[in-house]
């Protein structure tokens, strides 16, 4: 086994992790690489959509059905929901940026502290590797070889404490801006689903209409995420269901309990 079918080769050793992320010097031919969920899923943008859909429905449909229960005015129930889906999608394109960038620059920083001990303390990393290998099971003598060919490729040297070491797979870092826009857009659709019917009907029927279509968007949503789970389907989509439910009764209940007690 050499250093360079024991671990692939990116270009770590630059700087090019600071200007938008680590480049492949050297493909790794009989890798096909990962599969497009398992891309996709470390990215964080495909938690954000899930959490964006999900909670844009279980968020506005219980802040429509709150105010449905308090008043019958139409407007003030669409008023309500705009503002819900304006404000929620928002926060939350907001929040996924905020929290995706300060995890990358940590990200960026692990592998930062890696790259300076690698370049100041050779002997020190390369005894490192060499126990490392010898965890999985390869013999002394032939560990420590294998992690001095190693060192002898700065970047391999680099990628492999990064991945070992931190957990960390440089070419998943995620993407704060890709997190963001498909929170907001998950969010924006999810938090419309129970005010749509609102914007074409009014009275018992726009409430029957928006709890049925937000429970069915709610079922969808959870089959959904058992594609990438890997649960079953049924399971999901009633978990999603009984939670956004809960949500909608409680809120419509308070919101009747104000609506008669506070007078028009």
């Amino acid at each position: 086994m050499t250093a360079a079918t024991a671990v692939p080769r990116y270009g770590l050793w630059s700087e090019q992790l600071g200007s938008g992320g680590p480049g492949v010097t050297e493909p790794r031919p009989a890798d096909a690489g990962p599969s497009l969920w398992h891309r996709i899923g470390q990215s964080g943008t495909l938690r954000a959509a899930i959490f964006g859909v999900s909670d844009g429905l279980v968020s506005n449909l219980a802040l429509v059905m709150g105010v449905a229960g308090a008043t019958t005015n139409v407007q003030m129930v669409v008023l309500a929901g705009l503002a819900g889906l304006l404000a929620g999608s928002f926060s939350m394109a907001a929040g996924e940026w905020i929290s995706m960038t300060s995890q990358r620059e940590l990200f960026e920083r692990q592998i930062d502290l890696a790259r300076d001990r690698c370049r100041t303390m050779p002997g020190i990393q390369e005894a490192e590797l060499a126990a490392l290998y010898e965890r999985k099971g390869i013999p002394e003598a032939e560990a420590q070889s294998l992690a001095a060919r190693l060192m002898l490729d700065p970047d391999a040297a680099l990628d492999t404490k990064v991945r070992e070491e931190l957990g960390l797979d440089p070419d998943q870092l995620g993407s704060p801006w890709g997190a963001a826009i498909g929170s907001l857009l998950s969010f924006t659709a999810g938090a419309f689903v129970p005010l749509a019917p609102y914007l074409v009907a009014g009275g018992s029927m726009a409430i029957v209409w928006a709890v049925a279509l937000s429970l069915l968007a709610l079922a969808a949503v959870g089959a959904g995420v058992s594609l990438a789970t890997g649960r079953r389907a049924i399971r999901c989509a009633l978990r999603q269901v009984a939670t956004g439910g809960a949500a909608a009764i409680v809120t419509f209940v308070v919101g009747t309990v104000i609506g008669v007690q506070v007078p028009s």
